[in-house]
């Protein structure tokens, strides 16, 4: 068997246990974020994916209905836009969860480079050009554990390249078990 059938198989079936058992969660969430504020409970965003072809990810939506759609790092005060209960899941990185049905569909994969917003023209560049864009985008990956938002795009670059070009044994793995440190010391957030 391929790795590309095994990671496939692996998604799937993590996925839909992982569904089933957030689905009580998930419904409080939703609940939570209707009355913190007017508007829809999931935020739908365009983003560059396997073969840089664009598709929407799914979040719960975290900013106040109406938020201008840029990258993080360029949206002006954004810790003003965040609402009450989008601070707590945004620090757990809870808005991410709904990416699972991402995940479902084949958009994305558990382990890979994070999907990138239109509007990181560099990263896109980069990606292509490496050829990183070539695998599946993923809930997290390597650069995300490796310094998330605190590192620069050709950081993110070259943690991107190691991940898909110089892939080791059980790398998916490794990668998953830091990210739930990484989510719970609250490091390289946003």
């Amino acid at each position: 068997m391929t790795r590309k059938f095994l990671k496939r198989s692996f998604d799937i079936s993590i996925t839909v246990i992982l569904i089933i058992i957030f689905l009580p969660l998930w419904i409080i969430i939703s609940l939570l974020i209707k009355i913190d504020s007017p508007g829809s409970v999931f935020f739908l965003q365009k983003r560059v994916g396997l073969d840089s072809q664009y598709f929407n990810i799914i979040k719960f939506r975290s900013m106040r209905e109406g938020t201008i759609d840029l990258p993080a790092e360029e949206l002006k005060d954004r810790k003003k836009k965040v609402t009450k209960i989008g601070k707590f899941l945004r620090r757990f990185s809870i808005d991410e969860f709904p990416q699972l049905f991402n995940i479902l569909k084949g958009d994305m994969s558990f382990v890979g480079p994070r999907p990138s917003h239109l509007g990181q023209v560099e990263q896109i560049r980069l990606r292509k050009e490496i050829g990183t864009d070539k695998v599946r985008p993923g809930l997290t990956g390597l650069a995300q554990v490796n310094g998330r938002d605190d590192i620069t795009i050709p950081e993110k670059a070259e943690f991107d390249r190691i991940y898909v070009f110089e892939y080791k044994t059980f790398m998916d793995f490794k990668i998953f078990l830091k990210t739930i440190k990484v989510v719970l010391t609250f490091k390289g957030g946003n």
